[in-house]
This record gives C-alpha cells, sequence and structure tokens, in this order.
C-alpha cells in the first residue's frame, strides 16, 4: 500500500483537497486498500483553509510516504517557514514523488527543489513565480507537468487531473478511468491539454447551442455546416447562427476553428501522427489551411510548434 501525504500550511485552497477522493476512489475500483492518504503540516494540529474551515493534520516527522504533495493557497506568498521549507528538501531524497497542487509549488521552488526542472501553477501566478525564481522552467499553460520525480499542476481541479494521472501510472489506464468515471468526471484531461479551453470560453447560456457545440467537439472530422449544426439545436440556420453569435461573442466558423485548433495542438503534442494526419483527424480540409490556421492563432505553422514541444521535454 502507497502512502499519500497531503502537506497544507494556513490559508490553504480546500479544492487541493478534491484530490484525496482520487486516491479514496481508487481503492473503491481496486477492491483494496492500494493507497493511504494523510493531512501533515509542521505542527500538526487544526490548520485553518482559506474559506476558514479548520481541519485536522498531522505533525512533520519521519514517517515514510510514498508521494507528498504541497497544496497551495489562494496567496502566491505563503508564510514560508524553515520548517517547512525544510521538510520539502529532506522529502526530496526520501519520497517516489514530490507534488504540488496550484501555488503550493512555491514552496518547493522556494526550497530550491525545482531548479531547471519544468513545472507548472495556476496560470495568475505563473509569470510572477517565474520572476522570482528564475532558475525554474515555467509552463504557465499546462494541467499539470511530469519532470522526473517532480510532479506539478495547475489551480484548482487540475490537482484531480494529476492525482488521476498518479493512479494511471501506478495501477493502469483501465483503473485510472473507472476512478474517473465514479468521480463522475467528463474525461481524465491530460498533462499537455492547456489550462484554457476553448469549450469554457465559449460558455453558450443555452442547452441547444451546448448540444451543438458538444456534438462539434466529438466529431471535429466532419463537415460541420451550419446546417448540421442546426439541425442538431433544432433550429432553423438562420436562427441558429443568430442565437450562436448572441451566446457565445463569435460565429459558429470562427468557433469551430478554434475547437480544430485545441484539438490540433494536443495532437501535435501528445501524438508522433504526421502533420497530415493531424489536419485530416481533426477536420481540416488541407494542411495548407491548417498551417494557416496556426499561424494566424498561435503566431508559428504546426512543424514549428511540434519543434518546439519536444525541445522543451528534451
Amino acid at each position: 500500500m502507497q502512502r499519500i501525504g497531503f502537506v497544507v500550511a494556513a490559508g490553504f485552497q480546500l479544492v487541493g483537497l478534491a484530490a484525496q477522493s482520487v486516491f479514496e476512489y481508487a481503492n473503491l475500483a481496486a477492491g483494496r486498500p492500494a493507497y493511504a492518504v494523510s493531512l501533515l503540516s509542521e505542527n500538526g494540529g487544526l490548520v485553518p483553509t482559506s474559506s476558514g474551515l479548520m481541519l485536522q493534520t498531522e505533525a512533520f516527522s519521519d514517517a515514510a510516504f510514498d508521494t507528498l504533495i504541497f497544496v497551495g493557497g489562494n496567496d502566491a506568498n505563503p508564510e514560508l517557514t524553515s520548517g517547512l521549507l525544510d521538510f520539502a528538501r529532506q522529502s526530496m531524497h526520501r519520497v517516489r514523488r514530490l507534488a504540488s497542487a496550484c501555488s503550493g509549488v512555491t514552496v518547493l521552488a522556494a526550497a530550491g527543489v525545482l531548479d531547471r526542472r519544468r513545472v507548472t501553477t495556476h496560470w495568475f501566478i505563473a509569470r510572477e513565480l517565474q520572476q522570482r525564481y528564475p532558475a525554474i522552467r515555467m509552463e504557465e499553460d499546462r494541467i499539470f507537468i511530469i519532470d522526473g520525480p517532480i510532479w506539478t499542476s495547475a489551480g484548482a481541479t487540475a490537482a484531480l487531473d494529476l492525482a488521476l494521472a498518479m493512479v494511471e501510472k501506478d495501477l493502469g489506464a483501465e483503473l485510472a478511468r473507472s476512478t474517473a468515471h465514479k468521480l463522475v468526471m467528463h474525461h481524465k484531461r491530460t498533462g499537455g491539454q492547456s489550462q484554457h479551453s476553448e469549450m469554457l470560453a465559449l460558455s453558450p447560456k443555452s442547452d441547444r447551442i451546448q448540444n451543438a457545440i458538444a456534438y462539434a467537439e466529438k466529431n471535429l472530422r466532419a463537415p460541420l455546416s451550419v446546417e448540421k449544426l442546426a439541425e442538431v439545436a433544432n433550429l432553423s440556420p438562420r436562427q441558429f447562427s443568430r442565437a450562436f453569435q448572441e451566446e457565445t461573442g463569435q460565429s459558429p466558423a470562427k468557433a469551430i476553428e478554434k475547437l480544430r485548433l485545441e484539438s490540433a495542438r494536443l495532437m501535435l503534442e501528445q501524438s508522433r501522427h504526421p502533420i497530415e494526419v493531424v489536419a485530416r483527424e481533426t477536420g481540416f480540409a488541407d494542411l495548407r489551411r491548417m498551417r494557416d490556421a496556426f499561424t494566424r492563432h498561435f503566431g508559428q505553422p504546426p512543424l514549428a510548434m511540434r519543434r518546439a514541444m519536444r525541445a522543451a521535454t528534451a
């Protein structure tokens, strides 16, 4: 059985502890106690969350853990006590995985264990932390990043994705999927996925437009004409186009292009498919159109982006 320790300090953000449920449900899916979870703090006892709730914790000790996850709060400038930093430094040599959720990365950066490591955190504080700790290699637009024994995640619910990735690494993809299903998670996001989702950015108000967008996301390879999307929404093409523009602030064609770009970018990073295959699978009519869209949206063609991605992970 693997021991997982969540390390907290006063003012930590409660949502970071949601990842505990991933290990709890992994035990249920496995039908055995694969994980034991503890809540740790420097002095033990009751520790207040950012919302004022008090949670009971165990004090730092020499107890053996497989994984430690440092949970952050709403403040990018937490109190960094010598005891907390010493514990982070010592843990680097004691545990198999050292991780952070959201601004918990600040503790690891201040302890010096992230120097020359690829890391991520909540987009809101990423640039500030990069300036404060120039030795780290911050990638601000990632859900989570694994660099050897160091695992770091973006803010809020990204800790769930980080924990699911740990479960997949430990117990296999099928059990991780079963765990995600029990948690009623729509899907398990990969680490390379952007923190900024086009689906979230569209945020339509009505179920009809939402259903059309969901249909488009699942069928990017299809032509996806306004007529077809209007049919899914049970509206006339004219009604659909007007409602779509009003609810999302952009035309259906522009929104579909952004969804295709997001999907293509993910394929470039996570697969070795030829560029032509990526273009076909994400619904671009030909490679030239995808290249033009990438250059217009990302400032570089897809091949250059893939090379940059691979160089960053080398």
